[in-house]
């Protein structure tokens, strides 16, 4: 795996990886993809369509076939949705055209930065509750990262260059 392939974020919902991977594509002049814009233009509707139309399955495949398209391309940032890791497929082919940075954080702050957002069918009704269980579910799930960085208590900015110090390295 080459560092100069692709930078993928991934991570839970409220990590960050969207803001972050926009700031990393315009240091680097690298092309930003954001995987669940890409799926919400390629099937004509969004997310909470697509699982309230077609169910959590039908978006993981198209999840899926849009990463792997994706990935075929270099020079990219690369944001994920935060649900990307529960198929190893996924995580494999990550693995192997990119450099995988995890972005983490703590509960109350991801509930904090998610609440009141509209674009999140997982968090359909209690929302602290739904992303505690969900960061139970995952919790090893990111572990395949080549690089992690907690964002509980940076910002964005800090973040972007915490990842840009160790992949320039």
């Amino acid at each position: 795996m080459s560092k100069s392939n692709n930078i993928i974020l991934i991570g839970m919902m409220g990590t960050g990886k969207s803001t972050v991977a926009d700031m990393l594509a315009r240091e680097l002049g690298y092309r930003l993809i954001d995987v669940d814009a890409a799926v919400e233009k390629e099937e004509g509707c969004t997310i909470p369509e697509l699982f309230t139309g077609k169910g959590e399955t039908y978006f993981r495949d198209a999840e899926s076939r849009m990463l792997c398209s994706v990935l075929e391309k270099k020079s990219q940032v690369i944001a994920t949705g935060g649900g990307v890791v529960l198929r190893s497929d996924n995580c494999d082919v990550m693995s192997k055209n990119g450099w995988v940075v995890a972005l983490t954080a703590d509960p109350a702050v991801i509930v904090e930065r998610v609440s009141g957002c509209e674009n999140r069918p997982l968090l359909a009704g209690n929302a602290k509750e739904r992303i505690q269980t969900i960061m139970q579910e995952r919790k090893d799930a990111y572990r395949f990262a080549h690089y992690t960085v907690d964002t509980t208590e940076l910002s964005a900015s800090e973040v972007t260059r915490l990842i840009l110090a160790h992949y320039r390295v």
